[in-house]
């Protein structure tokens, strides 16, 4: 299966060719990426009806990464992974700089990441009630006191 062009013009709309180069899973998904602005072509924001030509930059943010594409092949239908790697090539200075923010989140994770989720389980509401529970530490008036009325 090789690419083909939608028409005989050789233009796919946006949409629609990121859905068949597999970026994302619907056209839909596609579409709605490209409306929020994670989708620029040729350094400019664009609509999803925009038709891709071969030899375009697309810049292309997809959760923390940013990847730049060269539009090699046009197609209007999501074929094999294979063939859809056939359709763009990225930049050298893209894998530089995605492979740069992977080892960086590496190293220095997002510390909300560390953060458990949602609600306690039962373990931790036991531990959080016994802290609660226990008698503090080093009270005030267990050895000290304020008053100025103490014994001389």
């Amino acid at each position: 299966m090789k690419p083909d062009t939608d028409n005989a013009t050789g233009k796919v709309r946006l949409d629609k060719w990121l859905w068949a180069a597999r970026f994302y899973k619907t056209r839909s998904l596609s579409s709605e990426a490209i409306d929020k602005g994670h989708v620029r072509l040729n350094g400019l924001p664009v609509k999803p009806s925009r038709d891709v030509k071969p030899g375009d930059t697309l810049e292309l943010r997809i959760g923390p990464d940013t990847r730049t594409l060269v539009v090699k092949g046009l197609s209007g239908v999501r074929g094999p992974a294979p063939v859809a790697a056939l359709l763009y090539e990225e930049t050298a200075a893209s894998l530089l700089q995605r492979s740069q923010a992977a080892e960086q989140r590496r190293l220095a994770p997002e510390p909300a990441h560390s953060q458990p989720m949602g609600r306690p389980t039962k373990r931790d509401r036991r531990q959080l009630e016994d802290l609660r529970d226990a008698p503090p530490r080093g009270e005030w008036n267990e050895r000290w006191s304020a008053s100025l009325d103490d014994e001389e």
